[in-house]
């Protein structure tokens, strides 16, 4: 006979908002757990006159991937680039060995300001690099009243110890000169020891304002 309702109250399961009934672990009971490919909220930072916005903690072996979103974040100075390096928790100047491919597509409100391109971006590269890493292209973003970044940083399996640390960036800002600029970058942390933080900054001066949260993956 199919099964057409469950009693809650007949279950040793505590309901929760935004959970699933699913098997455990073991395969021989029932749990409230999270849907399956879900966000689930660790963290929120916000910026104000910051000369780094660093997450120290949340990143572990809980999930599989964490993403990370960068919402209204606004320079102190005009045409800088905002930038991203990892750190093992035991190594705290952040400078993990970093390859890497990037592309670039922007375009201009004015036609007269230039035209509209696609292409690789080797600006944005790192080979086997220790410094930071470019999560912007062109002269990067503008400190105007209107202007700021947005994207989200996608960070794989960081604490495994056999493999690398593979990411991908997916982001958008708004430049001088008033053009759009489409930025995507993919690499890896060229390390088999756990990520466990990320540190964000502008190439030159402080971000004035903006959030940042982090996210697990379910």
């Amino acid at each position: 006979m199919a099964l057409s309702k469950v009693n809650f109250n007949s279950l040793n399961v505590t309901p929760s908002a935004s959970k699933v009934l699913k098997f455990n672990s073991n395969n021989n009971g029932l749990e409230a757990g999270d849907v399956g490919g879900s966000l689930v909220l660790i963290s929120t930072s916000t910026a104000s006159s910051s000369s780094t916005i660093d997450i120290t903690s949340g990143i572990d072996s809980t999930y599989k991937e964490y993403i990370v979103k960068f919402i209204n974040i606004h320079p102190a100075t005009d045409s800088v680039h905002f930038l991203f390096q990892g750190d093992t928790g035991t190594n705290t100047s952040y400078n993990q060995t970093i390859t890497s491919a990037s592309f670039r597509a922007y375009n201009y409100e004015s036609s007269s300001s230039g035209t509209a391109t696609l292409q690789y971006y080797t600006s944005g590269d790192l080979d086997q690099d220790t410094d930071f890493h470019y999560m912007t292209g062109n002269a990067g973003v503008g400190n105007d009243s209107d202007q700021d970044f947005n994207g989200t940083m996608h960070l794989f399996d960081p604490s495994n110890t056999t493999f690398v640390k593979h990411f991908f960036i997916d982001t958008h800002s708004h430049g001088p000169s008033n053009y759009t600029m489409r930025f995507f970058a993919g690499g890896y942390f060229n390390t088999t020891t756990a990520i466990t933080r990320l540190r964000f900054k502008f190439s030159s001066g402080n971000i004035d304002s903006g959030t940042i949260k982090l996210y697990g993956v379910s």
